[in-house]
């Protein structure tokens, strides 16, 4: 592809992102903490952007699905490139040996001795001639090195006695790496949400004489752990992200991860109403886990708790919080045909620094939803004290 028609297809790319989000440069440019300049040259081919970081926070905040961002990191690669083209690998230049500075500009060759003129035998036996001793300016530059190997030696036997005691040696290991420091941010989490605070499914492997009654929303956590519950269809987990000090932690993004997939547990499915409803639907982060690869995705609430009812605007990235403005985050995670583990990772950034921040159940481990269609449902009916079907408590059909 030539220069300008992958500059061009990247441009093109980012204007179909603003279009698509509908909001002035000025407006979006505030929200991806870049100037509305800037962002028209993006837009416009101008300039390509040195990262990916803000590109990735436009196809977010503009709601882009995972294959849009694909083509869109690729079109950036191919515009940098252009942009900043790869230079040519110089081969390195071979080292010249420097110049002895000790021996003398040029020494001749020794002359050949002269033949000795064929006469009568010595009367003795010749003896051999001895070998030829090094040339002098060898012994010299042999000297030389000796004498500066010995000053290196007793320079660090002198160094060495005068360090003080506790100083490291000089043989001593390379220190280790100091450790990241901890995030700037705090992360509260509670996975036992009800649906209007009253509302939720579990999955349990006991007939339902063996499972006690429902417990209220506050205590849904103690009962599942002692009945082993898994969540049924749907899982709500709520989020409370709150900076350390005054600076802005910058939430860029949210992410899903699933770990590991498998066919629905055969168990019973235990409602935890019989039906309840509010007049508030928060907003939150739609999760569809039966995806290959799923995506949080952010949607208005409602409240129609007064006369005229109101929307109440999603959450979108990326997001400020400090100590003293928290966010808090719902996510509705949600599965109809498998059993899932799943994780949650909140992508921050602050003063120069990025980071992930990893968010599973309450000891660690991921999250696990999984799927209720054919298992057999009960409610619990209060006046018998007893979970019955739906055929019996009238709600099936």
């Amino acid at each position: 592809m030539p220069r300008n028609a992958a500059v061009e297809e990247f441009a093109r790319l980012m204007r179909a992102m603003k279009a698509r989000d509908g909001r002035s440069y000025e407006a979006l440019g505030r929200r991806l903490s870049v100037s509305a300049s800037t962002l028209h040259r993006y837009c416009s081919g101008a300039t390509v952007p040195e990262e990916f970081a803000v590109v990735e926070r436009l196809a977010v905040l503009c709601g882009a699905e995972e294959e849009e961002r694909r083509a869109l990191e690729e079109a950036w690669t191919a515009a940098l490139r252009t942009r900043r083209p790869t230079p040519v690998p110089q081969p390195e230049p071979v080292p010249q040996p420097e110049p002895d500075a000790t021996a003398p500009d040029s020494v001749p060759d020794p002359e050949p001795e002269p033949e000795p003129e064929p006469g009568p035998p010595a009367p003795t036996p010749a003896q051999e001639p001895a070998p030829a001793g090094p040339r002098p300016h060898r012994k010299r530059r042999r000297s030389l090195l000796v004498a500066g190997l010995v000053a290196v030696a007793g320079a660090l036997a002198l160094g060495a006695a005068m360090l003080p005691a506790g100083s490291p040696s000089t043989t001593a290991a390379a220190p280790q790496d100091t450790p990241a420091p901890p995030p700037p941010l705090t992360v509260a989490m509670s996975s036992h949400v009800w649906e209007s605070g009253c509302g939720h499914t579990y999955l349990v492997a006991r007939e339902p004489g063996r499972v006690p009654a429902p417990p209220v929303g506050a205590d849904a956590r103690g009962w599942a752990a002692a009945q082993g519950a898994v969540h049924g269809g749907q899982m709500l987990v709520r989020l409370s992200v709150q900076g350390k000090s005054g600076k802005a932690v910058v939430l860029q993004a949210l992410h899903v991860r699933v770990v590991e997939r498998g066919e629905p547990l055969p168990w019973q499915a235990y409602r935890m109403d019989g039906g309840c409803g509010g007049a508030v639907t928060p907003r939150r982060f739609e999760v569809d886990l039966d995806r290959p690869r799923p995506v949080a995705r952010s949607l208005d609430g409602y409240d129609a708790s007064g006369e005229r009812g109101r929307t109440l605007p999603a959450v979108s990235f990326p997001y400020a919080v400090t100590a003293a403005e928290p966010a808090e985050l719902l996510v509705s995670a949600r599965t109809a045909g498998c059993d899932c583990r799943w994780y949650l990772e909140l992508e921050w950034s602050a003063e120069g620094r990025r980071g992930t921040v990893r968010i599973g159940a309450e000891d660690g481990v991921p999250f696990r939803t999984s799927a209720t269609k054919g298992r057999p449902a009960y409610t619990y009916d209060s006046m018998t004290r007893a979970w019955i079907t739906d055929a019996e408590s009238g709600q099936a059909g």
